[in-house]
């Protein structure tokens, strides 16, 4: 039986001999002087089918049908889906026990091939700039949560979904309008710097500190530097993807001539990591263009430890490779939101898992030969490989190779795979407040509660790890109590990131960087010390990046914000008295008021929701980015109505004098303000006084 395993490699080495370069692996081959073992002895198909995850391909891109078999299939084996930008719908986060004797299950009834016990849940949970569908119940549902600051197969460029394929149901996911466009920017707002990229893997350790927090890197020269950086700011696990690859949903231009192969960032991250003695700190997980077991074993000789497949997981489940994706008019129902194409679908996890089995098999093999009994043997192994001879073609007999293969000597110390399990950041003022036993009464039961806390500049993400309790019992909207938080002091970042409705975070003092990353419900009100002398109005009183990505909640802030303010926030609602550069931008939807001086690039990409801005100057109009938006004067009495409201609610919650002085002299006030209003918002209620349509106005809480 041996010898047939041993014939069959001899085969696909042949064949990878006689078929054309296609891949800087093609030119590696591996030897070892160890002799050759029984298959038997390798360590099972079970166990390597861990290491599988597959590429970060959102529901959007993907069909349900798609993207929902890929999840059940890798859940089966004990491997780990990517969801991709985009969220996931809820109903995926619990098992299914109403599968009858066909596979058919109420629950998902467009999906064949199921089992009782089987869940949709992506065990991978992606935080891409855009922050679509990004919610607290969404990260808690997560084994492993990525954030993606570049993107392998379109380098320099976000994740795109044309307007054709954001359908209702992809829109109510990502919190945006069906049929607008949707582009994660290639600036991702919230990381300008390892800093910042340190602050977003702390915060999502604070709400889900049982999941790993990976980071995506895009392979190019210099990725090792970025890298260690990343390895010293925490993350559990980071993932090096090729430029091969791509679900089709972006233009060609985004995705042809682009990025480096993974090859190249694998090997440099690897020595970089165990140069500088941070190898054990992170896992490492390639990823762009995987196929094959010879894939995965020239992979983890470079040092990956996990790896991902991308398109050829999508062919397993039905993908015929037609590259019209774009055009959402897949004809077998992979990539459209088509519901007629989508019933062409006729894949089934059963299809995915016996791929996957097959890839595993073939590492087996390959081990086999090698003389090795488990991948873990052989991870960072680079003393084993070879050129592969017979690729003495014109276009590859020059190259140098050495960057792939001369990489440190790991043959006696293994000790940088032991990983810890995750990264802690100790104990936080969260632990303090949740370990307070009205606390856990009023999470249990659904009561109410008040209280008090000193914050300083080292207190973190407060309210998220809450919020992280919170969403883990009742999901984003289920908890019927009341938390209040007065807090008092100077906080640091992330105060109030990931809110969730039944929370209110007041704060008397002031706050560092992104104040309400995230938040999806609830109320965050925040105003100047009681003894300050200064005028708020004209002072900031909440840093960089507030508000971004928000799918809920209202914020008040009585004095001014930083630079990008809002950005992607797609329903939330807020008041602020002055705002730095780009504020507004690429939002999605929800209501913005600022009644102060703004920085330039005001609403630039903003496909949805409405903004208020006062201009008591005359030079609002100088700021404006007007690509997308419509500037125009309050003209209906339901935006009139919808200002004065959060206006009265702002002088309520944090007693402002300028929305006081505003509201004494309305009618005077109330010409000096303009209105933004997005394409998807001209037929409101609010921006068009011939406008009929119905439209429910959130409530301020």
């Amino acid at each position: 039986m041996a010898e047939q395993r041993y014939d069959h490699y001899k085969v696909y080495a042949d064949y990878l001999a006689g078929r054309p370069v296609t891949a800087l692996r093609d030119l590696l081959d591996f030897q070892s002087d160890r002799p050759a073992i029984a298959i038997d002895e390798v360590e099972p198909i079970e166990v390597i089918v861990q290491r599988f995850c597959t590429g970060a391909m959102s529901l959007g891109s993907l069909s349900r049908e798609a993207h929902e078999t890929l999840a059940i299939a890798m859940n089966r084996l004990g491997g780990k889906s990517n969801c991709g930008e985009g969220g996931e719908d809820p109903v995926r986060f619990r098992l299914l026990n109403d599968v009858d004797e066909s596979g058919h299950s109420a629950t998902f009834p467009h999906l064949k091939g199921l089992k009782n016990g089987d869940t949709a849940s992506s065990a991978i949970k992606q935080v891409a700039s855009g922050r679509f569908g990004v919610t607290a119940e969404y990260l808690m549902s997560a084994k492993q949560i990525e954030i993606k600051i570049a993107q392998g197969a379109k380098p320099g460029e976000g994740g795109q979904l044309p307007g054709k394929k954001v359908s209702p149901y992809i829109a109510m996911l990502r919190r945006s309008k069906p049929g607008v466009s949707l582009i994660s920017p290639p600036p991702h707002h919230d990381i300008y710097s390892i800093e910042d990229l340190s602050q977003l893997i702390f915060d999502l350790h604070q709400i889900n500190p049982a999941a790993k927090v990976s980071v995506k890197l895009v392979a190019e020269v210099g990725i090792g530097t970025v890298a260690a950086g990343v390895a010293k700011a925490n993350a559990d696990i980071i993932q090096v993807s090729g430029h091969d690859g791509g679900t089709g949903a972006s233009p060609l231009s985004s995705i042809k001539h682009a990025g480096v192969p993974w090859e190249l960032g694998v090997s440099e991250v690897h020595r970089v990591l165990m140069e500088n003695q941070l190898r054990d700190r992170v896992l490492l997980r390639a990823d762009g263009g995987f196929k094959t077991g010879w894939d995965v074993v020239i992979a983890a000789l470079m040092g990956a430890e996990e790896y991902g497949f991308g398109s050829v997981s999508m062919i397993a489940e039905g993908c015929i490779m037609a590259r019209i994706c774009h055009t959402n008019n897949c004809p077998v129902g992979v990539a459209t939101q088509q519901e007629k194409l989508r019933q062409r679908f006729t894949g089934t996890p059963a299809h995915v898992v016996n791929f996957f089995y097959f890839v595993a098999e073939e590492v087996r093999s390959l081990l086999a030969h090698l003389g090795y009994r488990s991948l873990n043997d052989i991870i960072g192994r680079a003393d084993l490989m070879t050129i592969r001879q017979g690729t003495q073609l014109t276009k590859t007999q020059a190259l140098n190779l050495d960057c792939l293969m001369k990489l440190p000597d790991t043959r006696t110390d293994r000790q940088w795979l032991n990983h810890e399990p995750v990264h802690s950041n100790g104990f936080v003022l969260d632990d303090q407040i949740l370990g307070e036993p009205a606390i856990q009464a009023t999470i249990a039961n659904h009561g109410n509660v008040t209280h008090a806390v000193t914050v300083v500049n080292t207190d973190r993400t407060v309210g998220a790890r809450l919020a992280g309790a919170i969403a883990k019992q009742y999901g984003d909207s289920g908890f019927k109590g009341q938390i209040t938080l007065n807090a008092q002091g100077s906080v640091g970042q992330s105060f109030g990131a990931f809110n969730l409705p039944g929370m209110t975070l007041n704060l008397e003092g002031e706050a560092n960087d992104y104040v309400g990353k995230g938040m999806g419900g609830g109320e965050i009100a925040i105003k100047p010390f009681a003894n300050a002398t200064y005028d708020p109005a004209k002072n900031v009183i909440i840093g960089n990046t507030c508000l971004y990505g928000a799918t809920g909640g209202v914020l008040f802030a009585n004095g001014q914000a930083g630079e990008r303010f809002a950005v992607r926030n797609s329903k939330a609602q807020a008041v602020i008295e002055g705002a730095g550069d780009h504020c507004c931008e690429y939002m999605t939807g929800g209501v913005v008021v600022v009644l102060g001086h703004v920085g330039r690039n005001v609403g630039a990409g903003m496909t949805g929701g409405l903004a208020y801005f006062l201009d008591e100057d005359g030079t609002f109009p100088t700021k404006v980015n007007p690509e997308i938006v419509k500037m125009q004067r309050v003209i209906t009495a339901a935006g009139e109505q919808q200002l004065k409201a959060l206006l009265e609610s702002h002088v309520d919650r944090t007693g402002s004098a300028k929305a006081k002085q505003i509201l004494s002299q309305w009618s005077e006030y109330l010409s000096q303000f303009w209105q933004l209003v997005p394409p998807s918002e001209a037929d409101s209620l609010e921006a068009n006084p011939e406008a009929t349509k119905e439209k429910v106005l959130t409530p301020v809480q």
